[in-house]
């Protein structure tokens, strides 16, 4: 496999990319909390394997101050006893979206969801989870690489 990108992603499709950036904006300022939707990101993104999302997810919760012992753990969030019970319901919610169409487990995962949260806030915890797969799947396809330094702002 070829470690260089196959395109600029930022220099193409511009009104699809901006998008996709007010998305992952917009997710981060409702109801859920910065924290809880960058926790989501992250652990998505190390189930898919983008190493892209990977490190700026990892960084932003840094930046947040959170332990980087606690987020090294997120790979194994359910041993892990730095997770809020309203954490968890959302990592297994995350876990179980992000299976979908090959494995669903979302019933198993529904309860503790249900208890909570509200009805907005699982509909965004549903945009969160799809738009960092989204970036996912373009950073994967693309080849985009880890920055050596990260854009500013990034």
């Amino acid at each position: 496999m070829s470690h260089a990108a196959r395109i600029n992603l930022f220099t193409h499709a511009p009104a699809n990319l901006k998008a996709m950036i007010n998305l992952s904006h917009t997710n981060k300022k409702g109801a859920l909390g910065e924290r809880l939707v960058e926790l989501v990101q992250l652990r998505v993104s190390l189930v898919n394997g983008c190493g892209v999302c990977i490190d700026m997810h990892w960084r932003d919760l840094v930046k947040q101050g959170l332990d980087p012992r606690h987020l090294n753990a997120i790979g194994a969030w359910r041993e892990a006893p730095w997770f809020s019970e309203r954490e968890r319901a959302a990592l297994a919610w995350a876990d179980a979206v992000n299976a979908l169409p090959q494995r669903d487990d979302t019933d198993a995962a529904w309860p503790a969801l249900r208890e909570h949260f509200t009805d907005a806030e699982i509909a965004e915890l549903g945009y969160t989870i799809a738009a960092i797969r989204g970036w996912n799947a373009i950073n994967l396809s693309l080849r985009n690489q880890i920055p050596e330094q990260p854009a500013p702002g990034m």
